[in-house]
């Protein structure tokens, strides 16, 4: 349960948004040129958030390395860096876990959660949370990037603007994708990446639709960021070429690193994950123990604290020894998954370039010694090794691309970069088929494909298709009486409950007939054959994770539990049910199918679609469509009923239980409200 302090700002929100949203309810959203000056606005202020943001990095990180920290903590002598990421998860943390759970880790996987389980909606205070833990996060030390941040508060700006108008779920989309386009350009000053960025992994897709809005967000908050900070690119990087073809070769070796490291980035960073966020201890305070980790790392190596972006580019001017190249690898892999996995805030875009320039200096170290005659400088490969992480470990490889040539301002690695990239994603992405953002979005049973949602069980969730109230054995019951249940009832397993009504475990048919083969079962229990250690889900689980639980176990039944107290049985879910579920998934994709075509229809004749559910009582219940007097700017397209959709026409009769699908201009949806249900 979030605390009460945080309900309070939950309404006050809420509140917020209402008030504005009666505020602009006067004014008529005019299509493409009013959603242009929208996105241009959603770019302007992102950019400048991301300047702020920045800036505040840089002061929180002077105040705790340069004087503040340092004097007040020097006592401790040389180990008081040990403390620095500590005393800042001690602040970030609180703010994360009373204000908004959203802005814990890095931040994307979120902004794409809300695109396709949320139309885009996020709440607007996340922006507020987001900026300011990473900032504190990042400046004490911390090992974290700062697009994830930003990406995620440009996001959270675009959904608030979305809300505020009223726009509709494809609308709102497009304001997410061009925040989060601003914010990748603001903070690296990169557009052109930005824009990818968001067409690649945010929307999953390129359209002529989105790339407009989202290129001149983009633009706009560019324009923010090189007047506050520079039109200069992220690093000064020397002039290196192909030297030879021959140097292909080692450039495909560095791709198949890159995409080792890649792969163990994300494997670790999430087996830390897995392990802090069931551990029962205070969500405020485990990134203060995940730091613990980073400032033993900085006593030693503080070149992986914060972005790392100092070291990036020493790497890229070859400044740095291969031995502390290596060590820096592990060094920023460690400190990152421990930083993020613990429910800090940041991103995981600066730690991937990070860990590709060390690999790439390392492994061009070597290269460049072996054949110095064909082969280009460290720093050469340090850069490709930028993309090639990244690229592996967010399955994103025009962003790489694009984000190297952006940040280092030289176009002529092309060739080297294009077959390093290739190969780190292809191998990537067979090693494991989802990325570090859609991972995380899979662990939460929303399986995608390429980046897209195609799992018709989506939408259904274990309790829609859960039996209830299902047959259950007793442990004190003897097996005789269990074979009588087993012969009348014709089901394979049971639920084990003791006299008291609490869970505790399951029994099926195996169990019955090994037991009878190790001999006579005369005065035995089921207490003695069930199987107590069992696997459970919970009723607001998605059905696809429990599928692929069964499917993992090779068991055919899930008992389903309370999340609140696992030992009170809810229901029990068996592969019939998941059969029978078949027909509400169905019915659940097209009724998205539905949506989806009318929201293009709403977008070009600048239109929205309402859904309006029918009681009893009402004035449309009993009625045909063609004798209801509807506004003229109204069109009712089909009614849901049960388990069907029937396409409205004037003959069609309404009944209690429909809900009415209808596509509305803007100011006539009271007018069809009061027409159906009597409620302006």
């Amino acid at each position: 349960m979030p605390p009460d302090g945080a309900e309070q700002v939950s309404v006050q929100s809420a509140s917020f948004l209402d008030s504005l949203q009666r505020a602009w309810s006067s004014i008529e959203v005019q299509g493409t040129a009013f959603l242009m000056v929208i996105s241009i606005g959603v770019g302007l202020i992102t950019g400048l958030v991301a300047v702020l943001f920045i800036k505040a990095i840089g002061w929180i990180t002077y105040i705790s390395f340069d004087t503040g920290l340092p004097q007040f903590l020097a006592p401790l002598g040389s180990r008081w860096v040990l403390l620095v990421p500590v005393i800042g998860s001690l602040i970030s943390g609180p703010m994360i876990a009373y204000w908004a759970m959203e802005a814990k880790g890095h931040g994307v996987p979120e902004v794409m959660q809300a695109i396709i389980t949320e139309g885009g909606r996020i709440r607007p205070r996340v922006a507020v949370v987001k900026s300011l833990a990473s900032s504190v996060c990042i400046g004490t030390g911390g090992s974290a990037g700062r697009e994830g941040p930003i990406v995620q508060v440009g996001a959270a700006l675009g959904s608030t603007f979305a809300q505020v108008i009223g726009l509709g779920r494809e609308r709102t989309i497009t304001l997410v994708a061009c925040g989060a386009a601003a914010g990748i350009a603001a903070t690296f000053n990169a557009p052109i990446a930005g824009v990818i960025f968001a067409m690649e992994v945010i929307v999953g897709e390129f359209t002529t639709h989105y790339f407009g809005m989202v290129v001149v967000s983009a633009v706009a908050a560019s324009i923010v960021s090189r007047h506050f900070l520079g039109a200069n690119p992220a690093f000064e990087v020397p002039t290196y070429t192909l030297v030879s073809p021959w140097e292909l070769i080692p450039y495909a070796i560095l791709g198949v690193l890159a995409a080792l490291i890649g792969w163990s980035f994300v494997t670790v960073l999430y087996f830390l994950e897995d392990r802090f966020d069931p551990w029962s201890f205070p969500d405020a305070l485990k990134p203060a123990i995940g730091a613990i980790p980073v400032g033993i790392i900085a006593l030693r190596y503080p070149q992986a604290l914060g972005t790392g972006l100092p070291a990036i580019e020493q790497a890229l001017k070859g400044a740095l020894p291969w031995t502390l190249l290596l060590v820096l690898i592990f060094a920023k892999l460690i400190a990152t998954s421990f930083t993020l996995g613990s429910g800090n805030s940041g991103g995981i875009f600066s730690p991937s370039l990070f860990m590709g320039a060390m690999l790439g200096g390392t492994f061009g170290h070597w290269t460049h010694t072996l054949f110095p005659t064909i082969t280009a400088d460290t720093g050469a490969y340090a850069l490709v090794g930028m993309a090639s992480v990244f690229a592996a470990a967010a399955h994103a490889p025009l962003t790489a691309v694009l984000i190297v040539f952006e940040m280092s301002g030289d176009y002529r690695m092309i060739l080297p970069l294009m077959i390093t990239v290739g190969l780190s994603t292809l191998l990537s992405q067979f090693m494991r088929g989802y990325s570090i953002y859609t991972w995380k979005l899979v662990k939460r049973g929303i399986p995608l494909e390429r980046d897209r949602d195609v799992d018709v069980m989506q939408g259904v969730t274990v309790g829609e298709v859960m039996t209830q109230q299902p047959e259950v054995l007793y442990a004190d019951m003897s097996l005789e009486e269990m074979a009588d249940v087993i012969t009348h009832s014709r089901l394979n397993g049971f639920p084990v409950l003791d006299r008291d009504g609490r869970f505790v475990g399951v029994a099926t048919i195996q169990d019955l007939e090994r037991a009878t083969a190790e001999g006579p079962i005369d005065g035995r229990t089921v207490a003695e054959i069930m199987q107590r250690n069992v696997l459970t889900v919970h009723p607001d689980d998605p059905l696809s994770k429990a599928l692929r639980c069964m499917s993992d176990r090779d068991i055919g039944r899930l008992p389903v539990v309370d999340p609140q107290d696992p030992t009170r049985l809810v229901g029990f879910l068996r592969r019939r049910d998941v059969i029978r579920a078949y027909r509400h998934a169905i019915l659940h994709k097209l009724e998205n199918q539905h949506r989806d075509e009318s929201l293009r229809l709403g977008h070009l004749t600048n239109t929205e679609i309402i859904e309006i559910p029918l009681s009893p009582g009402m004035p449309a219940v009993g009625r045909r469509i063609q004798d209801l007097h509807l506004p003229s700017q109204a069109l009712i397209t089909s009614i849901r009923r049960d388990d069907r959709i029937i396409i409205a026409h004037g003959e069609t009769l309404l009944q209690p239980g429909d809900t009415v699908v209808a596509l509305v201009q803007h100011g006539a949806e009271d007018g069809l409200r009061k027409a159906l249900t009597g409620e302006g």
